[in-house]
Parts: C-alpha cells; structure tokens; sequence
C-alpha cells in the first residue's frame, strides 16, 4: 500500500503538467461547439389557429335631410326628416351545419310646414333565423324561424274637416297640430300587426349569392294586439260571435274590435329566394322575395313579401341606398280618405313603399 502511494505522488508531477497541457485544446473544442449550437437555424413550431365558426357584423346608418324656403316663389314647405337603419348578422357555419342570423331594424321620421305634426316615414322589425344541415351537394334540410313588426303607431293624416272640437275652421286661420291630430286615422303598431312563422323544408344553394327555400310544413301567427285594427286585417270574429248583424257596436256604430280574436293561426306552404350580390367592397345589391300559402283558408291567395336593396359606398363613412318594399296580403283592407269619406269599406290592394336615402354609415365586423 505505501509502495502504491508513493508510485502515485512520483507521477503526479506528471499527469499534472498532462492536464494543463491538453486544457487549452478542450476549451478550443467547447467553444466551437458552443458557437454551431448558436449559429444553427432556429426551428420555430407555429401554432396552428383555431377555427373561427362564427362571422358577425353590424352596420348602422343615419340619414338627415332638412329644406328651408323663404320668399321662394316656386313653393314648397320647410322639411326635416330623420332615418336610421340597424342591420346585424350572426352566422355560425362547421362542417356540414349552418346558422345564420340576421336582425334588420329601420326608423324614421320627417316634419313638414304643410302639417304641423310629427310623421312616420320608416318603421321595421325584422328577425330572421335559419338552421341547416347538408343532405347532398347543394340540397340542405332547413328550419326556419321570422318575425316581422314595426315598433310604434302609424297614423295616416288627411286634411281636416273640422277643428278638433268640431266647430267649423273660422275664416283666415289654418288648423293647428290638435286639429290635424283629431282627424287621424290609425293604421299600424306595435304587434298590430306581427307576423311569426317556423318553416320546415329544404334550401337549394346552386350558386353562392342564390338561395330557394322551399317549406311545405310552415306554422304561424298573425297576431293584432290593437282592437282597433282587428277588422282591417281580417281577424276571426270570437267563437260566440257568429252572426254579423248582432255584432255588438261602439258609440260612433262602428263593431267593437274585441269581438275578433287577437290571435290568427296559419298553416301552409311558403317559398323564399334570397338573392345577393356584392359586386365590389362598395357595391352590394340583395332581394328577398317571400310567398306564402293558407292551406286553412284561401290557399289560391298567395301572401307576397318582396324586398330589394342597393347599397352604394361612396367613402369610408358614407353610402347612398335605396330601398323597396312590396306587399300584398289577402287580408289587410286598405281604406283610401275618399272611398272612408263616402263610407265605404276597403280592399285589397299592392302596398309599396320606395326609399332613397344619402347619410352616414359604419360597419363593424368580427
């Protein structure tokens, strides 16, 4: 064992001087290793993103329009009118599913000289829901859901006859707001009337901005929460109500609106194109054209729906449009002042309305 140890103290000097001798080369080695390590190319693992299902917008408009004459011999009135406009989209689409939303809401208004009130010129609510599932290529099974009112009254307003006590108009003066007020006749409100259906059928999408729906099982409601309004869009007299000349009457003889039912039911058929074209960023045309048929009561008297517009975006923040709206319903009467003047009863008859509108737009997306 001693002999061993004093082998090893001889041959420390040795391996020692071994040591620092090969030190300097170890380190060149480590280093040059250490800077390859470094001047690799980095390998960078991208996430992957997730899947967006949802796309959601909201534009909004606002228009305002204003005249004012003074000694203009010409003519005219002083004006003020004022129109916004909400539209907002929801859709959801994964796989072979899809669900889009879309909530249209409109309002307007406009102040003439001629007629010292406040009149309605726009007056929407619009719900739209559809669910869909891919059968084959462009064939989709389909649930769709709609609900379509307006939210205040809306009053038509022919030219008095008399002030609003009655007494006639005394020479040289002009009827005020009360007298134009007390001579208006009610059209129009909230849920009077509302229509609410759900559609069960197919949509066929043969191109991108074409879409047919076609609903043989279609269930809905015409609900007329106003009294008044009940006998001009035909609701059904009450069950104890049977005969029409025992109809009980107001103080002015007119039938009392509460003998119809503020709820009417439907079941029918209903076919519905959607048309949409963006033909640039700035450009957009869409239409929607929606008929419908009662198997329970009329069914040869279609329903028909038609509304068109055109988008045109002039700069970032301002657009011009034009709207059109088409309807004709079997059961909505509508009373023009000279045939109410000579007492008699309305008809049916197209209902259109046309838009034409410059103002201030923003869009938002996600």
């Amino acid at each position: 064992m001693k002999r061993l140890f004093f082998t090893l103290l001889a041959f420390a000097p040795i391996l020692s001087a071994a040591q620092e001798a090969a030190q300097p080369e170890t380190l060149k080695i480590l280093d040059e290793a250490a800077e390859a390590v470094e001047s690799a190319p980095k390998v960078e693992v991208e996430a992957t993103p997730k899947p967006k299902y949802w796309k959601n917008s909201l534009q909004t408009k606002l228009d305002f329009g204003q005249t004012s004459l003074t000694n203009w011999a010409a003519g005219g009135y002083n004006t003020i009118s004022l129109k916004t406009f909400i539209d907002a989209n929801a859709n959801y689409a994964k796989d072979k599913m899809f669900w889009n939303n879309r909530l249209q809401l409109d309002y307007g208004f406009l102040y003439s000289a001629d007629k010292p009130v406040l009149q309605k010129s726009d007056d929407r609510i619009y719900l739209e829901s559809k669910w869909g599932y891919q059968a084959k290529d462009e064939l989709y099974y389909s649930v769709n859901f709609s609900f379509r009112s307006q939210f205040s009254d809306t009053y038509d307003f022919p030219t008095p006859s008399a002030k609003a006590d009655g007494s006639p108009l005394p020479e040289g003066q002009e009827y005020n707001a009360q007298d134009w007020k007390a001579a208006s006749v009610l059209k129009s409100g909230f849920l009077s009337p509302a229509y609410t259906n759900l559609a069960l059928g197919l949509d066929y999408k043969p191109l991108k901005w074409l879409t047919v729906n076609l609903a043989p099982l279609t269930g809905g409601l015409v609900i007329v929460n106003n009294p008044m309004l009940r006998e001009s869009y035909s609701q059904p007299l009450k069950k104890r109500y049977k005969d029409a000349a025992d109809l009980p009457k107001l103080e002015d003889g007119t039938v009392d609106g509460n003998v119809y039912e503020p709820v009417k039911f439907e079941f029918g058929a209903q076919l519905k194109v959607d048309f949409k074209v963006n033909v640039n960023d700035n450009f957009a045309f869409s239409s929607q054209v929606v008929l419908f048929s009662d198997y329970l009561d009329k069914p040869q008297n279609l329903r028909v729906n038609w509304d068109t517009r055109i988008d045109w975006k002039l700069t970032k923040f301002f657009s011009f449009t034009i709207l059109t709206n088409l309807i004709y319903d079997d059961n909505v009467m509508i009373v023009t002042p000279e045939e109410k003047a000579a007492g008699l009863s309305g008809k049916q008859r197209v209902q259109f309305k046309e838009s034409l509108s410059f103002g201030f737009v923003y869009t938002f997306a996600r």
